[in-house]
């Protein structure tokens, strides 16, 4: 998209090894729960990898894209990724993105997610979130730092889950035409045309792809329309735009699948999601400023 920051080769570089690192402390620290702050510029992608502990990513500010081999999912401001222990995925930064990051030792507390989701991150979550990731690391921790991060612990199970995740199905047909709709998305796709094209009947198309990816096309269809939508919004793009764009006939009829998707007409969620914390301004070579592992 034009006007978007892209990173240099040496930024990203820099980047990767910073990553890589950190992943390597998580490895060998002893701490059941540790929280790490990580700012990214728009357009970074940290590449497939995987952790023994399991993650609450968080986006304080920008749009961030995990993609696994279960699908893709979507996280906005206010929103957090639930990654469970040893999940391959990558991570792709839609805007400048200021990521908050939990990682857990499975089994810490009972009650813990079992499976990938998105999870809406509650004001008292947040503030915790903040709190736990300026914690000075100590080998004995403060009965505070104890207190904020046991409490951290049992919020977690009480986070809810919001649809934007985007299951992927495993029947290599139906894949390629989900696919095809990301990169043409559009609200006037129906069942009979993909079943046509399948040359499948309504029925067994209906099912097939419940059972593949957990959903009914309407709610996969008006999913990935979110997914299309969110990134352009949080750029800056007028709502009218990215409405007709993605083939609405009106504003209303955007704002009517927006609002039951998410809660929230556009205007009113992108303005409660930029509320809060901001990334850090860009240095002189454009990498935005990331804080020094423990």
């Amino acid at each position: 998209m034009a006007g978007r920051y892209m990173v240099s080769a040496d930024q990203g570089a820099d980047l990767f090894e910073m990553h890589f690192r950190r992943l390597k402390w998580l490895e060998q620290a002893s701490d059941q729960i540790l929280a790490l702050p990580c700012d990214y510029p728009d357009g970074h992608r940290v590449p497939d990898h995987e952790h023994s502990r399991a993650q609450l990513l968080h986006a304080i500010h920008g749009v961030v894209l995990i993609k696994t081999r279960f699908g893709r999912w979507i996280v906005p401001p206010d929103h957090a990724m639930w990654i469970p222990a040893g999940i391959i995925h990558s991570v792709e930064m839609l805007g400048d993105v200021s990521m908050r990051s939990v990682y857990v030792v499975p089994e810490s507390i009972e009650g813990l997610p079992a499976r990938l989701h998105v999870v809406a991150v509650s004001d008292l979550m947040r503030s915790l979130i903040v709190e736990a990731v300026k914690l000075p690391v100590k080998a004995v921790p403060s009965e505070r730092a104890l207190l904020v991060l046991n409490l951290i612990l049992h919020e977690i199970p009480r986070l809810p889950e919001r649809p934007l995740g985007l299951p992927f199905p495993s029947d290599a047909r139906i894949a390629s035409l989900c696919r095809r709709f990301l990169a043409e998305p559009s609200p006037h796709t129906t069942i009979d045309d993909w079943a046509a094209w399948l040359g499948m009947s309504r029925r067994s198309f209906t099912r097939t792809f419940q059972r593949e990816t957990g959903l009914s096309l309407s709610t996969w269809r008006q999913q990935a329309l979110l997914f299309a939508a969110l990134p352009r919004l949080a750029d800056g793009e007028p709502v009218t735009s990215v409405a007709l764009d993605l083939g609405y006939d009106s504003v209303p009829a955007f704002t009517t699948m927006f609002r039951r998707m998410l809660g929230a007409s556009p205007r009113s969620y992108l303005r409660r999601s930029g509320e809060g914390e901001r990334p850090p301004r860009q240095t002189e070579g454009g990498l935005l400023s990331t804080s020094p592992l423990p």
